[in-house]
């Protein structure tokens, strides 16, 4: 698919993510939600019909610049194993946990450093990295193994994950993806429109 022909997402000042020409769209529990070929979705977390703008964010004073501080440092870690290198940015991780369902023996928060390549299989490292919505985790290069679909689903109490959507805004951070990154839906990020974790940190939920 050409820069053209794929769908974009534009973030509206003060305002939501709206969404053109996009076909898939997952609600949170992976099941298609009706799409049109222009989507305003709400990202200050208020909308009383989320995942779409209803315009909550007047009523509530929603701000899209970022008025806080962003959650983690923008640096990219590496950790080298024998056969594989894997780097993380912790400003990207959006706390989806994917890393340590799929894989706990190498991506384990409890053990310092957290994440150790050789004790598992690159196979699983590399299943890792491909299932991490965020990008945060990548290999060296970085290479985020982006799966080959072009969709938005929406996280349970978490940010929207998106795979092959253009996006009017600057790069997340470091190291950042261009086709597989998350984005605020709870207004509460310190680097908008990008997540960084602080739904999870503050509890947010989506419902």
């Amino acid at each position: 698919m050409s820069s053209e022909e794929r769908p974009r997402i534009e973030p509206r000042e003060g305002g939501p993510l709206v969404v053109k020409g996009l076909d898939d769209l997952r609600g949170e529990g992976g099941e298609a939600l009706e799409t049109k070929p222009v989507m305003a979705l709400c990202r200050c977390g208020h909308s009383r019909n989320k995942p779409f703008c209803d315009g909550s964010h007047k009523e509530h004073g929603f701000k899209s610049e970022d008025d806080i501080p962003a959650a983690g440092p923008d640096r990219l870690i590496e950790y080298a194993g024998a056969e594989v290198t894997v780097t993380y940015n912790p400003r990207l991780c959006s706390h989806a946990r994917e890393c340590g369902r799929i894989a706990g023996n190498i991506f384990n928060p409890a053990e310092k450093p957290w994440v150790q390549p050789d004790k598992g299989s690159r196979a699983e490292v590399e299943a890792v990295i491909s299932a991490c919505p965020s990008g945060a985790l990548a290999l060296l290069g970085p290479e985020h193994l982006v799966p080959n679909r072009v969709r938005i689903v929406v996280e349970k109490d978490g940010p929207y994950r998106v795979l092959n959507v253009d996006i009017a805004a600057q790069t997340a951070a470091e190291g950042a993806s261009a086709e597989k990154y998350v984005l605020c839906r709870c207004g509460l990020s310190g680097n908008k429109p990008f997540c960084d974790g602080s739904h999870s940190d503050k509890g947010w939920k989506s419902s």
